[in-house]
């Protein structure tokens, strides 16, 4: 099911619409992705900056299949902003933990070791980290303003800000939360990374079709030639099919909820078909464009830096296959298709936290 039937057409434009407008010129080969406060207030006005969160907890109380086309949006106008992070990570942590939200801008973040996060998004500019952490007997949530933190900046591949935080986590107040909210922290993520990747595989497809189409060589259009033709479908095969399973995903949380075998097992899939699909795509497509496709002034690479830098957040490609595989080896030959229609427990996603 694609999530954009599920949805208001008049609020997918719209969604499309704002992220056009604020489309940022192209930035210079390892500068980083800038945050862009008026268009996050745009968003804060619109109610889309917290689209998923409950009404009483000021949020919009709209569900996934919404907020998939929100992050595609973002995503296939190759535009930066932490939607994920603010909406569907930290927002939803203070809101299982019981604990207030207001309007300022808030990342999520969870303590790798007792006080430091290596690789957490838009730190710098958000104004409150949301720690999750795990003592001996329990996981504990926190809202911490970011003067209380020291932050080391960095960058991932396409420049989006992945900093290093340290916590003094002594002096935070901590609130005690469910032992499957870990879990299921890992899960929002790897399904948001996922939208986002298939949105942007789905623009590189455009992509790759007007190039074939257009360019000329040897008098004739690019897309004439069959090892073009293959490349083209290669492209558009595996982005199809990691969209496929990202509807899935989406469609299961929706339907079953977070903390079930179902929904577990759909992210996982998803997860992996958009890994390998990112490589495959990401490979073919700048062979498709050729030179011209590394150049600064391409767009290609607005789209083919943040799918590979996005297959390895919230687990890597191998992680996710070797939970799978383990997954898959565990249900037998017996359970082969009730495992594919019904899904089961995968474990070892608390492996994936570390």
């Amino acid at each position: 099911m694609n999530t954009h039937t599920t949805v208001d057409p008049d609020l997918v434009e719209m969604m499309e619409s704002v992220f056009a407008t604020h489309r940022t010129a192209l930035p210079h080969p390892g500068d980083a992705a800038a945050f862009d406060p008026k268009l996050w207030a745009v968003l804060g006005d619109l109610g889309l900056a917290r689209l998923t969160g409950g009404e009483s907890h000021g949020g919009s109380g709209a569900d996934w299949h919404a907020s998939a086309v929100l992050l595609a949006a973002a995503a296939a106008a190759a535009v930066h902003v932490p939607i994920a992070e603010h909406d569907l990570l930290a927002g939803w942590l203070l809101e299982t933990a019981g604990l207030p939200m207001d309007g300022r801008l808030r990342t999520a973040l969870l303590l790798t070791d007792p006080r430091e996060a290596s690789v957490v998004p838009w730190a710098r500019d958000a104004e409150f980290l949301v720690a999750l952490r795990r003592t001996e007997s329990s996981w504990m949530v926190s809202d911490i303003a970011r003067e209380r933190a020291t932050i080391t900046t960095a960058q991932n591949v396409a420049g989006e800000p992945r900093d290093r935080v340290t916590i003094d986590v002594d002096n935070a107040h901590w609130t005690t939360v469910p032992h499957h909210v870990a879990e299921t922290y890992i899960l929002r993520g790897a399904l948001a990374r996922v939208l986002q990747t298939c949105a942007a595989m789905e623009r590189i497809v455009e992509l790759s079709i007007e190039h074939a189409s257009s360019r000329v060589q040897f008098g004739r259009p690019l897309a004439k030639f069959q090892a073009v033709q293959r490349l083209v479908t290669e492209i558009a095969s595996e982005t199809a099919l990691a969209r496929a399973a990202a509807d899935s995903a989406v469609a299961r949380v929706e339907r079953e909820g977070w903390n079930t075998s179902g929904a577990a097992f759909g992210v996982a899939v998803a997860k992996s078909c958009a890994g390998h699909a990112a490589s495959t795509v990401v490979r073919s497509a700048h062979q498709v464009h050729g030179a011209i496709g590394t150049t600064h002034e391409h767009e290609l690479h607005r789209y083919t830096l943040p799918v590979l830098a996005w297959r390895s957040e919230f687990g890597s490609v191998s992680q996710w296959d070797q939970l799978l595989t383990r997954t898959a080896v565990d249900a037998g030959r017996d359970q082969a298709w009730s495992l594919i229609t019904e899904g089961r427990p995968v474990p070892g996603v608390s492996d994936i936290i570390g």
